[in-house]
C-alpha cells in the first residue's frame, strides 16, 4: 500500500532527510511546510495520508497546526515527530487527537512502522510515546475526576503537566525535593497512572492546565 505523506518541519534538513528516509519504502513524501499555516494549507490542498508534524517551529506551534488540522481535516491522522519529549507536548498532542508522537531518535525502521500504521488507523503502536498512556487512560485503570488531591498535591501536579523536574518544582514550592518526590508518589497512586507523562495528560484533560 502506497502512502503519501506531508512533513512540517521548519528545518530544511530535516524534511530533506525524512524524504531520504522514506526512499525505497511504500511512503512517499508529496508535500512539505515550515510552520504551521502553510501545514494546514498544504494538508487540506494535498490530501496526504499521514502528517508528519514538529511541535516547535519557527514563529509557529506546531500543536495549534495539530488542533486545526484535526478541525478542518479530521480523518487525515497526524504523527507529532520532535526532538523533544516533554511530558507537556505529549500530554497535550494526546488531548488535541495526535494518532502517535515519536521522537526525531527513533530508528528508520520503527518510524515506517509508525507511520503505515498511523496510515491504517492502527495508531498509537507500542513504539510511540502515546502507546502506554492511551492503554492506561482509556483503560478502567484511569482514576474519574473526582480524586481528592490536597491543594499541595494539584500545585505539584500541574507543575509535572508543565515539565518540570523534581528539583524545579522544589525551587519553585520552596519545598525539598524529598517533599516532591513523595508529592510524586501520592499522585500517581490516586490517580492511578505509572508515570509522568501520563500524569501530564491525565491533568490536561481535566483542564489543570
Amino acid at each position: 500500500m502506497a502512502i503519501s505523506v506531508l512533513i512540517a518541519d521548519d528545518h530544511p534538513m530535516i524534511r530533506s532527510g525524512l524524504d531520504e528516509l522514506f526512499s525505497g519504502t511504500e511512503i512517499s513524501v508529496i508535500a512539505v511546510a515550515s510552520n504551521a499555516k502553510d501545514a494546514v494549507a498544504e494538508t487540506v490542498a494535498k490530501q496526504p495520508d499521514v502528517v508528519l508534524l514538529d511541535v516547535r517551529m519557527n514563529e509557529s506551534s506546531g500543536l495549534e497546526a495539530l488542533e486545526e488540522i484535526r478541525q478542518v481535516q479530521p480523518q487525515t491522522p497526524v504523527v507529532i515527530l520532535s526532538t523533544y519529549d516533554n511530558p507537556t507536548y505529549v500530554a497535550r498532542a494526546h488531548a488535541l487527537g495526535a494518532c502517535d508522537y515519536v521522537t526525531k531518535g527513533t530508528s528508520r525502521d520503527d518510524l515506517v512502522r509508525v507511520v503505515s500504521a498511523a496510515a491504517r488507523g492502527e495508531s498509537p503502536i507500542e513504539v510511540g510515546l502515546l502507546y502506554n498512556i492511551a492503554a492506561t487512560l482509556e483503560s478502567k485503570k484511569g482514576a474519574g475526576d473526582d480524586v481528592a488531591l490536597t491543594n499541595r498535591e494539584s500545585q505539584v501536579l500541574r507543575h509535572i503537566a508543565l515539565g518540570l523536574s523534581n528539583r524545579e518544582i522544589a525551587n519553585s514550592l520552596g519545598i525539598s525535593i524529598e517533599t516532591v518526590k513523595e508529592h510524586v508518589q501520592n499522585i500517581l497512586r490516586k490517580i492511578r497512572v505509572s508515570d509522568r507523562t501520563q500524569a501530564a495528560v491525565w491533568a490536561v484533560r481535566r483542564n489543570l492546565v
